[in-house]
């Protein structure tokens, strides 16, 4: 059934909310710590981050903001790895939960993750953009471009975002190199983007992923296991306490999307807790998360 926009824009909204405050904050706050890989080392050089905007043409009428990392070791003399963060103004604060700038400088200067180059993006807006980057006023597009089904999220990264950054940065071509994350929908949309394209991108991190019917995402655990095996790596953090609603049961969804990638021989893994629809748990285990995902780096250069 086709709900109205409206409603879906308050349903995102909600579910936004949801991410910023933290649902089930103060439990999970208790449980889950950020440890030391999550915290800024004097030893350690720090990457540089400018912010950027930009208009689209494949969802046309939206602008965003965007934000690019670039390590300390990044010389230009060689292309870089990349890995590309949905709801980026979410894992880009090296004060945030995530903190992905600060464990990105100390796995690459301890030689655990390649020398990567970071692409920060938030969803778009149907109106001029708001001063500050976050969730007030919520993206009007974001349902639209991260819950949806079909390769066009993933022809907005491939063939406008990596271009444009590639006039300032030189990005591996190779798809062992590249990686996409993101949290809620923006989960589900990193594993769309890798699903549709693994000629492009083979590593996928999802947080609390939204692998439910918001726009056809229930349909992803059967497709698994109908669909010849792709060349894709995968990462699944939820918990318990995650969302329970008329779209789906969140913490159920993304255990069937385990359970269709362990029959489907997948290279997968799944951290399962108690927490809430929120940055905690896996912002807890970022660093953990990471380097699984670039464990065998150095063989696939």
């Amino acid at each position: 059934m086709k709900l109205p926009n409206r409603f879906l824009i308050c349903v995102v909204a909600l579910i936004a909310t949801g991410i910023l405050t933290g649902i089930g904050a103060n439990a999970d706050d208790s449980q889950y710590k950020l440890g030391p890989d999550s915290q800024i080392k004097p030893d350690v050089p720090q990457g540089k981050i400018t912010e950027h905007t930009w208009k689209s043409q494949i969802f046309d009428g939206t602008n965003r903001r965007y934000s690019i990392y670039v390590p300390a070791q990044y010389d230009g003399t060689k292309p870089a790895a990349v890995m590309v963060f949905q709801d980026g103004h979410t894992y880009v604060k090296r004060d945030g939960k995530f903190r992905a700038p600060v464990v990105m400088d100390n796995l690459i200067h301890a030689g655990e993750m390649p020398v990567t180059i970071g692409i920060f993006l938030d969803p778009g807006h149907k109106k001029p953009l708001p001063e500050k980057a976050g969730w007030e006023p919520a993206p009007a597009n974001r349902s639209f471009e991260y819950d949806s089904l079909g390769d066009q999220y993933a022809r907005f990264v491939i063939d406008e975002i990596l271009p444009e950054v590639s006039k300032q940065y030189k990005l591996t071509d190779n798809p062992e190199m590249r990686a996409i994350c993101g949290i809620s929908s923006g989960g589900i949309c990193a594993f769309t983007v890798a699903w549709e394209r693994p000629d492009m991108f083979r590593k996928v991190l999802s947080h609390v992923g939204s692998f439910v019917d918001l726009r056809g995402g229930h349909n992803y655990a059967p497709m698994i296991r109908k669909t010849p095996k792709k060349p894709i790596r995968v990462f699944l953090q939820d918990g318990s306490g995650d969302l329970d609603n008329k779209f789906g049961n969140w913490p159920l969804a993304n255990q069937e999307m385990a359970a269709s990638l362990k029959f489907s021989g997948y290279d997968f893994e799944f951290v399962y807790g108690t927490g809430g629809h929120n940055d905690i748990h896996g912002g807890s285990i970022m660093p953990e998360s990471m380097r699984w995902l670039w464990r065998d780096w150095k063989s696939e250069k």
